[in-house]
C-alpha cells in the first residue's frame, strides 16, 4: 500500500494539508513537498477552498527535510539541487497564492519545518511547541528560506542567534518575537486553527487576496513602491460588489455574504 504522506481534504471552504509521517517526525521528503504542492495547486483551480490550513499528525509538527534522503543525495548535485529548489518553489508558492495559508504547529517544528511554517501567512501553535533552526546543530545551512525570513520576521539580530547556536524557543517567546501570531492549549490547536480558518473563509475573497498580494508584493521594493501598487488596486476595490455587500452590512447592522 502507498502510504499517504499528506492527506488532503476539505472542509467545507477551507483546505487542509496535514503532514501524515508521524513515525519520522513528519520530515520532509521530496514526495511530501510534491504532495503539498499538488494539494495547494487544487485548492487554487477549484471554487470551494477559501482558506488553506496546513498541520500535522502525531505529537511533532515537523522536524526538518528528510535526512536520510539528503544523505543519499550527496553523492549527486543535481540531485541535490533539484531537491532545495524544488522545496523552495512549494514554499514561494504557498506567499504568493491568492489563498490564504493557515499553519498549526505542535510539538518540534525544527529547521525545514520552521522554514515550512514561516512561509504561512498566519501561525497557530500548541502552548508546548518548541521551535528551533537546528541546520548549524549538523554543520549544514538552511536551504529553504531560512536565512531570508527568518530575518524578516524576527529581526536580524534574533535571526543569526537562532541561526548560529541552534536553540530551541518556547511558542510564547515565538509569540512575542512575532514568529507565531496564536498560542492556543495543545488540546485545542487544531480546533482553534480552524475555527480562525472559517472565520476567515467568511471574508471577501478578493479582498483577502488583493491584501496579500499587496503586501507580498510591497516587501519585495521600498515603501514608495508598496504605497504606489496599493494606491493603484484600492480605488477599484472600492468599486466591487462585496464592497456594497459589506457597507450595506454595516448599515443594516447584520453578517455580510461575500461572494
Amino acid at each position: 500500500m502507498t502510504e499517504e504522506v499528506v492527506r488532503i481534504w476539505s472542509e467545507g471552504p477551507v483546505g487542509v494539508m496535514e503532514l501524515n509521517r508521524p513515525q519520522v517526525f513528519n520530515c520532509l521528503a521530496l514526495r511530501v513537498m510534491e504532495a503539498l504542492e499538488t494539494g495547494l495547486r487544487g485548492f487554487e483551480s477549484g471554487e470551494e477552498a477559501r482558506v488553506v490550513l496546513i498541520r500535522s499528525t502525531g505529537k511533532h509538527f515537523c522536524t526538518g527535510a528528510d535526512l536520510d534522503e539528503v544523505k543519499g543525495k550527496r553523492g549527486d548535485l543535481q540531485a541535490l539541487k533539484h531537491f532545495i529548489s524544488y522545496g523552495h518553489g512549494v514554499l514561494r508558492s504557498m506567499e504568493t497564492s491568492s489563498l490564504p495559508v493557515v499553519v498549526a504547529v505542535q510539538g518540534l517544528a525544527l529547521a525545514g519545518g520552521l522554514e515550512l511554517m514561516m512561509a504561512a501567512d498566519v501561525a497557530f501553535a500548541g502552548e508546548s511547541a518548541r521551535l528551533g533552526c537546528q541546520h548549524a546543530q549538523f554543520g549544514l545551512i538552511p536551504g529553504w528560506g531560512g536565512t531570508q525570513r527568518l530575518p524578516r520576521l524576527v529581526g536580524e539580530r534574533r535571526a543569526l542567534d537562532l541561526m548560529f547556536s541552534a536553540r530551541w524557543i518556547e511558542a510564547k517567546e515565538a509569540q512575542a518575537w512575532g514568529l507565531v501570531n496564536y498560542v492556543t492549549p495543545d488540546a485545542e490547536l487544531h480546533a482553534q486553527a480552524m475555527e480562525y480558518c472559517k472565520t476567515l473563509a467568511a471574508r471577501n475573497a478578493n479582498g483577502i487576496a488583493a491584501m496579500k498580494r499587496l503586501t507580498v508584493q510591497g516587501l519585495s521594493g521600498n515603501l514608495d513602491h508598496g504605497l504606489a501598487l496599493e494606491a493603484s488596486e484600492a480605488p477599484e476595490a472600492l468599486m466591487s460588489d462585496n464592497v456594497t455587500e459589506g457597507l450595506n452590512a454595516f448599515q443594516e447592522k447584520r453578517q455580510p455574504v461575500f461572494r
